[in-house]
């Protein structure tokens, strides 16, 4: 075998070797022919192209984790916090992602740190602390319309932490504070109405029966007596009632 024979049989072995790739089972290639786009999408294994004719870019199918950092925002009611978040996108069309945007991950954490700072924006403080659940729904919805045309797939945002002013934070204690004191002084009222209306229906039964006074003298008594250390002096106009009881009980009787 000539040399000029061997040189040839190396480079075509060289150029078969450029020509052949291998794709992840988590990636898909985007082979541009001559620079257009080719409508098939490499699946993964191995795959050749045609060397210097085509060129092939790897996309990955993934999940991808995009911090967004915390902004300063301002809400409606003119209250400026701190709010971070963190958002989940997956590439759905690779051809997309590649023929449609620059750089598909700056561009989506552009859209989504602008659609946070708006829609924060626009919602007083208490929605935000109380109702996240719905502004991560508002923010998700704008992302997924905005990235569509991108080929990508926003599957979750969540406000990660919100950060208020130290000023704030001691307001807000102390309206928790007077609103727990407002609840205690409620329920201390209710119980005081309750118990007057007791004492009342007590009142009404002792002036309807009068001797269920002196019986409830009696039994007041009886559990000071029990205790077999305190001096018990009877007045005198007691004694006549316990000796007007002691007829009453003796009428019944008979």
């Amino acid at each position: 075998m000539s040399a000029g024979l061997i040189i040839l049989l190396v480079i075509a072995l060289v150029i078969v070797a450029y020509g052949v790739r291998i794709i992840n089972q988590y990636e898909r290639g985007v082979v541009f022919r001559l620079g257009r786009v080719r409508s098939e999408i490499k699946e993964p294994g191995l795959r050749l192209i045609i060397p210097i004719i085509d060129q092939m870019r790897k996309v990955s199918l993934r999940i991808v984790t995009l911090p967004i950092e915390s902004q300063q925002i301002i809400t409606r009611d003119n209250v400026s916090i701190g709010v971070s978040a963190v958002a989940y996108y997956q590439v759905q069309d690779p051809t997309k992602s590649i023929v449609e945007i620059e750089n598909v991950v700056s561009a989506t954490y552009q859209i989504a740190q602008t659609t946070v700072r708006n829609i924060v924006g626009q919602s007083p403080l208490d929605d935000v602390l109380s109702q996240t659940a719905a502004i991560n729904e508002k923010i998700k919805e704008i992302l997924e319309t905005s990235t569509e045309k991108w080929g990508i797939f926003v599957s979750t945002v969540e406000l990660k932490d919100i950060q208020l002013p130290e000023s704030m934070q001691r307001a807000m204690a102390k309206q928790a504070e007077a609103e727990r004191e407002k609840r205690a002084k409620i329920i201390a009222a209710e119980g005081e109405a309750q118990s007057a209306a007791k004492l009342g229906e007590a009142a009404d039964i002792i002036a309807a029966h009068p001797i269920a006074l002196q019986l409830r003298n009696l039994q007041t008594l009886t559990e000071v007596a029990s205790e077999k250390n305190s001096t018990i002096i009877f007045p005198a106009q007691f004694m006549d009632t316990v000796s007007d009881l002691r007829t009453f009980m003796g009428k019944e009787f008979k």
